[in-house]
């Protein structure tokens, strides 16, 4: 059977000091692309990821473009290696929220400049939306999505409580008022979940608290060139195919307040025919994640200069 290859990027949570360091010391194309950030942005952010404190990468608005350029730098490390162009090399590509402006940018709908730039906006705009609205979020484990709805139903009274992340089989994150999370903390249980926990975050994220954030991250699209990639991006909002530049704004602004469809992602990729995916980036929180939901699909990660070395390969 002939190998059809989806790239998935990893959002937050995947960051760590010193991810990307081997590429930018051993690889010309990726330092490049860690050096056009920092000038884009006009700070030393490859610093801050190489050897910077923790609590500061992990402020939302550096963790955001820090986690991007390390994911562009990997794959153009892996782009220069097979002197191939994306399309050539990958049927798809998906993100974890903030890891589907990475997949654009690897598609070539935004540029890497733009796609920095409104990286910060978005992680600034969710900080300050998150410390304006008394928010929180948990993660529901042990159960499935439809018991999942249920407890944020029960758990919402007249607050906002949803689903902000489908992420895998057993594993559904929500966001919403401190008080709804409470309550579907103490409600889990009685809903048949193995437990909630509540998860060390400034606001809620991917629901409709942080709704300022999404309108400046509306207008800050508005004034950005997206082009067609080369190759479709599954998106979060409608874990479908998606490739009209119009549409993917416009499904980028409603990203930030709506439910980011991991697990549907995953099984629509198979679906439509993908045999492997490669998880470009950070960590492997993502390759965890999809061998939950599909495990026959072969599934590898390239973080080092060594898991290259494995796709060059294999590949």
């Amino acid at each position: 059977m002939q190998k059809k290859i989806a790239l998935i990027f990893p959002g937050q949570g995947s960051q760590k000091i010193g991810m990307g360091k081997n590429f930018y010391d051993n690889f010309s194309s990726a330092r490049e692309v860690f050096q056009e950030i920092d000038e884009v942005l006009g700070q030393n952010l490859s610093r801050l990821i190489f050897t910077g404190e923790i609590s500061e990468l992990t402020k939302t608005e550096n963790t955001k473009p820090a986690l991007m350029a390390v994911s562009l730098a990997i794959l153009a490390s892996l782009l220069s290696e097979t002197k191939k162009n994306i399309q050539e090399i990958a049927n798809y590509a998906a993100g974890h929220s903030l890891g589907e402006y990475s997949a654009l940018a690897a598609a070539k709908s935004l540029s890497i400049a733009s796609t920095a730039k409104i990286l910060k906006i978005r992680g600034e705009a969710m900080r300050d939306a998150g410390a304006k609205t008394k928010g929180a979020m948990a993660a529901i484990i042990g159960t499935d999505y439809d018991t999942a709805q249920k407890i944020v139903a029960a758990a919402a009274e007249n607050d906002i409580c949803q689903i902000a992340n489908d992420n895998s089989i057993g594993q559904i994150v929500i966001s919403g008022h401190q008080e709804a999370i409470a309550r579907a903390i103490s409600l889990g249980k009685e809903f048949g979940a193995k437990k909630v926990i509540a998860l060390p975050v400034s606001g809620a994220f991917h629901s409709e608290l942080v709704r300022e954030a999404a309108e400046k991250v509306a207008s800050a699209l508005a004034g950005l060139p997206v082009n067609k990639p080369i190759i479709p991006i599954v998106t979060n909002v409608t874990a479908q195919p998606e490739d009209k530049p119009e549409y993917l704004k416009e499904l980028l602004v409603k990203q930030v307040t709506g439910s980011v469809r991991w697990r549907e992602t995953i099984i629509k990729l198979k679906n439509i025919g993908v045999t492997d995916i490669i998880e470009v980036g950070s960590g492997k929180v993502l390759s965890g994640l999809v061998k939950r939901i599909e495990p026959e699909l072969n599934i590898s990660n390239i973080e080092e200069p060594q898991d290259l070395d494995n796709f060059l390969k294999n590949y």
